[in-house]
């Protein structure tokens, strides 16, 4: 809806965008046809997550922060699990680490298909929903739907239920998922990497604009493409430090126009996703992914935006890979958990969502009760990021109607797969021209 204005400028209201997780708006200014100013505001209240964990037993944050995100709980649990851990001097097993790995890889795979095929490939096609796109591309949104419940029954498989899994805890799992329960899964993870695969060269077909960003990447990286852990981190201006050394770069700050804080590394804004994780660990995917991503298109490095929902089917397959390699070695008999004693201290967990770098700080006294608790999910770290790209969309498209040019900004937002406290709808954009 667009408003005249007394002095001649106007201003554009859109009241909800489907296809984004949670809620907030955008303010948009121009004057004289120049931007003059981009706010991203996130209105939701927030939850205090990290304020009720406080005075809980160490024990307890795999299970309440798995609550903050109904698409991505595994990363919270996999961050709050390593910060204990860490804290309290546990060394898990290979077979506990493999499952994990494979309990992300459900993750993954049950996230990257609903954000590629439902939410983000409409953009691209030229459709309102992922409904309307499916009367005409049926065999497409079937593909998705199975990509998905295969991501769904590995997470049921390994983590109890698909949705907020109740088998994971500090120290390893309550119980390993059996030779016989990971095989039945087989059949539909083999379909699933065929599927991904080729999807990889569907979404390389998709019309992008020429809009590549100079951020600094950070991600994870380890001895293989980072999901559930990294032995450090690493970015593309050539730094690397251990994880525990993550407060010292990365600070969040609060902003007049956003009930969510923002981050800065090192006193700038930065990049976490799908992005930085392949620039930064291209080497470390698999022979038939590199392959895929270098067939669609892309070098060892991708900057713009709009790719990366390329980049995201790229991981997609991957993921599926991982998940038969883990099957494929898995037998029965490995001890579900190591024992964890509290000890006071101070640990950093931290993991790759779906959605980018996310990481936990715990602070827990001798009887193991949490005194202090930071969680920063990649979405916040990326405000900044998502604010600069909207900059530049609308500089590069000032000549467009009010429209088309919502309709550009709302796809700059869906390049990031945003997470905004898991609610229905997102965006309510709001454009000053004078």
């Amino acid at each position: 809806m667009t408003h005249q204005l007394k002095d001649g400028g106007q201003v554009m209201h859109l009241g909800m965008l489907a296809r984004v997780e949670g809620e907030g708006g955008m303010h948009i200014e121009f004057e004289n046809g120049h931007v003059k100013e981009v706010k991203l505001n996130i209105f939701e209240p927030p939850r205090f997550y990290e304020g009720f964990l406080r005075g809980r037993k160490f024990t307890e944050p795999p299970d309440i922060t798995a609550r903050i995100c109904g698409i991505c709980p595994v990363a919270y649990q996999s961050a709050s699990t390593e910060a204990m851990e860490t804290i309290c001097g546990a060394r898990t097993t290979n077979a506990i680490q493999e499952m994990r790995r494979l309990l992300y890889c459900g993750e993954w795979i049950e996230s990257h298909a609903l954000h590629i095929f439902m939410l983000h490939a409409p953009d691209f096609l030229g459709y309102e929903s992922v409904l309307e796109m499916a009367k005409d591309l049926p065999e497409v949104v079937q593909m998705a739907l199975r990509l998905k419940k295969a991501g769904n029954d590995l997470m049921t498989a390994v983590g109890g239920r698909a949705i907020h899994p109740v088998n994971v805890k500090v120290g390893g799992f309550y119980r390993m998922p059996t030779v016989a329960e990971l095989q039945r899964l087989r059949p539909a993870l083999a379909q699933g990497r065929d599927d991904a695969l080729a999807a990889v060269d569907l979404v390389a077909g998709f019309d992008f604009p020429d809009f590549e960003q100079d951020y600094t990447y950070v991600a994870l990286r380890g001895d293989r493409y980072p999901l559930e852990r990294g032995s450090h981190v690493v970015t593309t201006t050539g730094l690397r430090f251990p994880i525990a050394e993550i407060p010292d770069h990365i600070r969040e700050f609060h902003v007049e126009h956003s009930n969510a804080l923002h981050a800065h590394f090192d006193g700038e804004p930065y990049f976490v996703g799908p992005l930085a994780r392949y620039t930064l660990n291209f080497d470390q995917l698999s022979p038939a992914t590199q392959e895929a991503a270098l067939r669609a298109g892309l070098t060892e490095e991708c900057r713009n935006p709009f790719k990366s929902i390329i980049v995201r089917t790229v991981e997609l397959a991957y993921a599926f890979e991982e998940a038969l390699r883990i099957i494929d070695g898995w037998h029965d008999g490995h001890a579900p958990s190591v024992p964890v004693a509290p000890r006071p201290g101070e640990g950093i967990g931290a993991s790759e969502a779906p959605r980018g770098l996310i990481w936990h700080r715990y602070v827990i006294d001798a009887d193991g009760i949490i005194t202090d608790a930071q969680i920063v999910p990649p979405t916040s770290q990326n405000q900044a990021s998502i604010e600069a790209d909207l900059r530049k969309a609308a500089e590069q498209w000032t000549d467009l109607d009010d429209h088309m040019l919502t309709h550009r900004c709302e796809e700059a937002i869906r390049n990031y797969d945003p997470c905004i406290s898991c609610a229905t709808h997102f965006l309510d954009l709001r454009v000053t021209r004078s």
